[in-house]
């Protein structure tokens, strides 16, 4: 029965998903009615089931459609990502149209110069720092790693923050000064 309803429901349904995506809603719904059938439901005749499997099929699609528009982020995600086709080698990077190129740069340069402000920092705070930063550990794990109250890891966090603030502060870019803002010209 399965394959018989199999190219018609497609064929039916075909403008309310994509192809595979179609594909894989009657095979999620062929395998929930043959579990059916080995719980012990009955059907009464063909018909009864044929409409059972549509109905099933029809259930699958909609929950579907309702992943991909946005239900579930996931889907929703994966449905707006566009594929890496690779045709030469080396040919693996991946463009972020939504990223503003001036905006990129800035926070590039802004994070050498965190790295390179980090190394002044003490061997504590570095620490504490990276593990926050590079390995997401939180407070009670570091703790007992380290054998530290966390009165001294936030204190330690805390001042390893301010630090890299203040330093940043410190050595930002300076204003101009009001001759570089005068109109350029060659006073002639």
């Amino acid at each position: 029965m399965a394959a018989a309803r199999r190219e018609l429901l497609l064929r039916v349904h075909r403008h309310r998903l994509r192809h595979e995506d179609l594909e894989d809603c009657f095979s999620q719904s062929i395998l929930e009615m043959v579990l059916a059938v080995r719980r012990g439901r009955v059907f009464s005749s063909r018909l009864h089931l044929a409409r059972a499997i549509e109905l099933r099929f029809l259930s699958r699609v909609h929950d579907r459609r309702r992943a991909i528009s946005g239900r579930s982020p996931l889907q929703a995600a994966l449905e707006q990502a566009e594929e890496l086709g690779c045709e030469a080698p080396g040919a693996t990077a991946v463009i972020d149209r939504r990223a503003q190129p001036d905006t990129v740069v800035v926070l590039r340069e802004e994070l050498d110069r965190i790295q390179t402000l980090a190394g002044r920092l003490t061997p504590e705070q570095r620490m504490v720092i990276a593990t926050q930063v590079g390995l997401g550990m939180g407070c009670g794990e570091f703790c007992r790693l380290h054998d530290w109250s966390a009165e001294k890891y936030r204190k330690v966090a805390q001042r390893a923050r301010a630090r890299l603030r203040q330093m940043l502060d410190e050595e930002a870019v300076p204003v101009g000064d009001e001759q570089s803002e005068m109109t350029a010209g060659t006073d002639l």
